[in-house]
Parts: C-alpha cells; sequence; structure tokens
C-alpha cells in the first residue's frame, strides 16, 4: 500500500493533534527548589552548601530554638511542629533558606485514585462546574488540574485549578465560558490528579454547552386546597435564582402520592408553575415535588425539590360520617369526567392570577336545576291535593244516598200524577234538555259542596 502524500500526513497530524484532548503532563507533584521531605520520627539533614565555607562559622535559624551550627544541619526525631523554614547564616548574612515539610502519619503513600468527572451548568448564562468525589480524602499536597478547549481547533486549552471541599467530600472545578461561546460545539476536557506518591488521569470527557444544562430544584413549592373540592389540589412553586424566565423557559414534572400510597403520579409537560391537582383523595395528607429541564429537552433534568405537603377541603361530616373515598372514582366536581389529574394546556385559561401563569377555575355546573325540582315537587302536591278533594267529594254522596234509602221506608201521600184541569196531552212525557255548559274541575267549593 502506497503511503499518502506528504501534505495528506501532515493534515491528517494536524486533525488527530486537534481533535485530541488538551492534557498537559500528568505526573507526581515535585517538590519545590529548597524544600525538603521528612518522615514523622525520622532523621533529616538540612545542608546550607554544598561545599562548606572555608572561613567562618555557618549558623542556623529556624522553628527549634536549639541549632547546632556547621553547613549540615541534622534534626532528629522530627514532629510536625517542625515543619517550617530553617535559615544558614555566615558573617551576619543569610545563605540560604530551606523549608522543611513534615507529614503526618496518617498519610496514605499511594497514588490517588483516577477521577470520574461529571460537567454541569446551571443556565445558559453560567460557568461550567465539573466534580467528582473521591473515594478517601486526598493526601495533604493533592493537586487537581483540568484543562478544556474546543474539539477540532487548535487553540490553547484554558487550565483551571481544582479545589477540594471537606465539607462535601468533592473537587469542585469552575471553568468560566467565553461570551459569544456556541453552545452546540463539542469541547473537550482533560482532568489530572497528582501527590506526591503518583498521579492520576481522567477519561477525556467531550460535550456540549447545551448538552450539560441542569438547573437548579424549583423552590417555594407549596400545596393549597381548592374550597368546596374535597379531591383538588392547588400545586405552586417558582423558579431557581440561577435561572432567569426572562430569557430562557423551563418545563416542569410535578409527582404527587398520599401518604399511606408508595408510588408516586406523575404529570409531565407542564409549561406553568402551577399544577391543578384532580384526583386527590378526600381527607388524606399528599406529598409533592417539582422538578425542571430547559424547556427543549437539552440538558439533564434537576433534582426534585424539597417534599410539600397538604391536604384537600374537608367538612367535618367527610371524615367523621362519610370516610375517607378513594380517588379511583371521577370526583363529582370535576366537570370533564375525567378523573384524573391532566397538564393545564387541555383546559382553557380563565383569569391571570400571578407571574407565574393563570389559575385554572373549570366551571362547576350542577346535573340538574333547583327550580325544575321546584316546579316538579308543587305540580306533585297539587295533583295529590285534587285527589283528595274528588275522593272527599263522593264519600259525601254516597252517606246521602244511603241517608236517603233509609227514610224511604214508611208512609208516603198520594199524590196526582196530573194537576187537576191539566189535559195528560198538554204535558211533555220528556222535558227539553238543558244545552251543556263547561265543566269547571277547578271550582272546589262543587266537590266540597253536600248539596
Amino acid at each position: 500500500m502506497a503511503r499518502p502524500p506528504g501534505l495528506l500526513r501532515a493534515a491528517l497530524l494536524l486533525l488527530t493533534a486537534a481533535s485530541s484532548a488538551p492534557r498537559r503532563r500528568c505526573g507526581p507533584v515535585a517538590l519545590p527548589q529548597d524544600t525538603v521531605l521528612g518522615r514523622p520520627g525520622a532523621n533529616v539533614t538540612l545542608l546550607c552548601r554544598e561545599r562548606e565555607p572555608p572561613n567562618g562559622t555557618v549558623l542556623w535559624s529556624g522553628r527549634r530554638r536549639a541549632l547546632g551550627g556547621g553547613n549540615a544541619l541534622l534534626l532528629g526525631g522530627l514532629r510536625p511542629e517542625d515543619a517550617g523554614r530553617y535559615s544558614c547564616h555566615l558573617g551576619g548574612h543569610t545563605l540560604r533558606t530551606v523549608r522543611l515539610l513534615v507529614e503526618a502519619p496518617h498519610c496514605p503513600t499511594e497514588p490517588p485514585e483516577p477521577p470520574h468527572v461529571s460537567c454541569s451548568r446551571r443556565s445558559h448564562d453560567k460557568d461550567v462546574l465539573c466534580e467528582w468525589r473521591p473515594r478517601a480524602s486526598p493526601a495533604p499536597g493533592t493537586r487537581a488540574v483540568l484543562w478544556m478547549k474546543r474539539r477540532f481547533t487548535m487553540e490553547n486549552a484554558t487550565e483551571q485549578r481544582c479545589h477540594f471541599y471537606s465539607a462535601a467530600q468533592k473537587f469542585v472545578c469552575r471553568v468560566k465560558v467565553p461570551p459569544g461561546t456556541d453552545d452546540t460545539k463539542a469541547l473537550v476536557v482533560s482532568v489530572c490528579v497528582s501527590s506526591r506518591a503518583g498521579s492520576a488521569a481522567a477519561e477525556d470527557r467531550i460535550f456540549t454547552l447545551n448538552g450539560i444544562l441542569k438547573p437548579d430544584p424549583p423552590l417555594n413549592v407549596t400545596v393549597e386546597a381548592v374550597e368546596r373540592s374535597p379531591q383538588r389540589l392547588c400545586v405552586r412553586w417558582s423558579y431557581p435564582p440561577s435561572w432567569d424566565p426572562r430569557f430562557y423557559w423551563l418545563r416542569f414534572q410535578v409527582r404527587y402520592r398520599p401518604e399511606p400510597a408508595p408510588n408516586f403520579t406523575q404529570v409531565d409537560q407542564v409549561t406553568r408553575t402551577w399544577l391543578d391537582i384532580r384526583d386527590a383523595w378526600r381527607g388524606m395528607w399528599h406529598v409533592v415535588q417539582v422538578r425542571a429541564q430547559e424547556e427543549f429537552g437539552h440538558g439533564a433534568w434537576s433534582e426534585w425539590s424539597r417534599e410539600a405537603v397538604g391536604t384537600p377541603w374537608t367538612e367535618p361530616r367527610d371524615v367523621t360520617e362519610m370516610g375517607l373515598y378513594s380517588s379511583q372514582f371521577p370526583a363529582e366536581d370535576d366537570p370533564y369526567g375525567y378523573g384524573a389529574t391532566l397538564p393545564p394546556e387541555l383546559f382553557g385559561d380563565d383569569t391571570a392570577d400571578d407571574a407565574g401563569g393563570a389559575v385554572l377555575e373549570a366551571a362547576v355546573r350542577s346535573p340538574t336545576s333547583p327550580y325544575a325540582l321546584l316546579v316538579a315537587g308543587g305540580s306533585l302536591l297539587l295533583a295529590i291535593i285534587l285527589c283528595f278533594a274528588i275522593g272527599m267529594r263522593y264519600k259525601q254522596r254516597a252517606r246521602a244516598q244511603q241517608g236517603a234509602k233509609l227514610e224511604g221506608g214508611g208512609q208516603h201521600p198520594m199524590v196526582p200524577l196530573c194537576p187537576p184541569g191539566s189535559p195528560l196531552s198538554a204535558t211533555p212525557l220528556l222535558s227539553p234538555a238543558a244545552p251543556p255548559g263547561p265543566l269547571h274541575v277547578t271550582n272546589l267549593d262543587y266537590f266540597l259542596s253536600g248539596k
């Protein structure tokens, strides 16, 4: 196989060098010049000159009060308090100053472990934070350095010292992002940890600024009951101070559960700073948490916020007489009949409540109008009274007919069929029928009179 031309080989070498990590030499921490390391309990010799001065006597001054003279100073039985600076003098002039380090007995002699670095950015306008937690506390004098540069460029890498925080037991490196840096361009990060016992380098990390976004958790999470709604809770929260909502927004996830239940119910794609829970358990305390992510899904979710608790609105009789109800059935005040908590985007906006967004208030309509119930009840009462009146009328007529029959059992006087002087033919056999008239059933006197 023929070798590639020289120009092509040079381009390949440049590309390889540009894409490689910006790591510099990662080796053990070298002692500075004029520094001597001693072990507790051991002996150490400090030299003033390579050769002893021919004239005069060399005198030493330092941490110990009683020090001998001569070009070589022997210190035996070192203690931690012997650490410090020692100077040799000749004729009132200082010839040399030596720094003595005395390591504590518990300091490890093993080299540091390779770091597992993770980088994040709390918002688009914040610095990059890279951190890792060692399994053991680092030895005194351990150094950690981070290098970062853009991938496929020949620019110099940015070097940043990392600091170990004993309270959090982790190393933290803060890297400033130059203004105008493209959030979509790849960056390469290398880390080196070194001590006097050795050094260790981390695996190279390649990422984009958008890919390492991780907001802080939301703050001020509150849970409030909704008046006259025993299965609703209103959850509110606010943006973290590190994220400016005037330029960039967040989306949220909300999870909640009643205290006896082990599993959470989670609601996604919440773009406001509130949520109306519609399937809460009556009379039960609910635990609610919120977390955030960049609005377009860049980066990772934040940690969950602190737990907030609340209970739905209840009446005294709801607990003493009716007991507790499960949320598996739709709430009676849910006009949509879903019986579950839905994202606010599915409902319309009503009125603006605060800077966080509008509070959703669904119109609650009664399935039956009270006026219809009043008319139906009045009609039924009128029908009952009418039936009672008709029954009383027929009862009185029956009693009157029975009394007439009893009186007709005695002697009756003879009554002529026709009055004298009136011929039989002049009297019509049938009387003319009276013209029909209207029957007024609403006249109660007709039914109640005894005639």
